[in-house]
């Protein structure tokens, strides 16, 4: 998780200091107001200017100030709590760490918990589900890469869990661990489905889609961004896979320079992943092969070869041609754990 760690006076530089110097869990930037400020951190003079120039740059804000001050200043960049940052505000004098905006599905409650473990703060929880130590679809969602389909059918379910209500649960991925509010029986009003299907088992169903496709790319040399991705999306169209589940994607060491497909991944903040000649001939599998494709790179075939080597699963979507671009999908195996954390 990436994080903003805002403060404006010379107690919040401190905090903000020993905060980034503790916690590994996060990669952290500190900006501080110009008065106070030291050489490991950005400046500032205006906060309402800073915010409008990184809301959109990072999984979360991390204020040290006045929670007043940060409701002000982010309060005009806010969308949705599926696309929002987690915003965070410590005290002056770090002793109450208070998650604001995306509690679960941004993370903020659980950040916010482990930020008070490294100050010796409190963290000041809000929402019903973590405060009854109850089930949260979201949270759930966020920690596990599950796309949820329908918010307010997420709002339902939790209701519905707050009203001691038992909530069906129905899979098509392993899991771990599952919590005494949720059951197998499908003779519940409300439920949980979760897999790639138009499942709706449960009156109120909320569908939650797996986040695991690995894409296999390949590509002529200097083959730009814009015919990388309308290849791409052509590609999963077709088959019918979401570009929302894509995860990273993956191709032959070769094209470790190439311009256009860089910028399509990082367009996307996908990583991309790289795979000699020798690796991609050691992935399983039944693959489509070329002659011509062997002589220039060495490999029969990138794109699947790397899906698959990458995903470690199995290939979901063939070799797919299309303006000097090649495309490949595999799905990554997935083990839901109800404990797992977003963090």
């Amino acid at each position: 998780m990436r994080a903003a760690v805002i403060s404006l006076t010379e107690n919040g530089r401190k905090l903000s200091a020993r905060l980034t110097e503790t916690a590994a869990f996060f990669e952290a930037e500190r900006f501080c107001f110009h008065s106070h400020c030291d050489k490991n951190s950005h400046t500032f003079d205006d906060l309402g200017d800073l915010v409008a120039d990184i809301f959109q740059k990072y999984d979360a804000l991390v204020f040290v100030c006045a929670c007043g001050i940060a409701v002000r200043s982010t309060a005009p960049h806010l969308n949705s709590k599926t696309t929002d940052p987690a915003i965070i505000v410590i005290d002056d004098c770090g002793k109450f760490v208070i998650p604001l905006l995306s509690g679960h599905i941004g993370g903020a409650n659980a950040l916010a918990e482990r930020i008070a473990e490294v100050l010796g703060a409190q963290a000041a929880i809000t929402t019903a589900t973590d405060t009854g130590g109850r089930f949260s679809p979201d949270s759930f969602a966020a920690a596990n890469g599950l796309i949820i389909t329908d918010m307010s059918a997420a709002k339902a379910i939790a209701c519905a869990v707050l009203d001691g209500e038992k909530i069906g649960f129905i899979s098509d991925c392993g899991y771990d661990n599952i919590p005494p509010e949720l059951c197998t029986d499908t003779d519940c009003r409300t439920g949980i489905y979760v897999g790639c299907n138009d499942k709706m088992p449960f009156p109120v169903t909320l569908r939650l889609v797996p986040k695991n496709i690995v894409l296999g790319i390949g590509c002529k040399r200097a083959t730009n961004c814009e015919t990388i991705e309308r290849a791409v999306r052509s590609a999963l169209d077709s088959a019918g896979i979401a570009f929302e589940r894509v995860i990273c994607a993956a191709t032959i060491d070769l094209k470790s320079n190439e311009a256009g497909l860089l910028g399509f991944c990082e367009k996307y903040g996908l990583k991309l992943h790289f795979f000699t000649a020798q690796m991609l001939m050691e992935a399983d599998g039944d693959f489509t092969s070329s002659d011509f494709v062997k002589s220039i790179t060495g490999v029969d075939n990138v794109c699947e070869r790397s899906a698959v080597k990458c995903s470690g699963g199995r290939l979901i979507m063939r070799k797919t041609a299309a303006g000097g671009v090649t495309v490949a999908a595999a799905e990554k195996l997935m083990t839901l754990d109800f404990e797992r954390k977003v963090l």
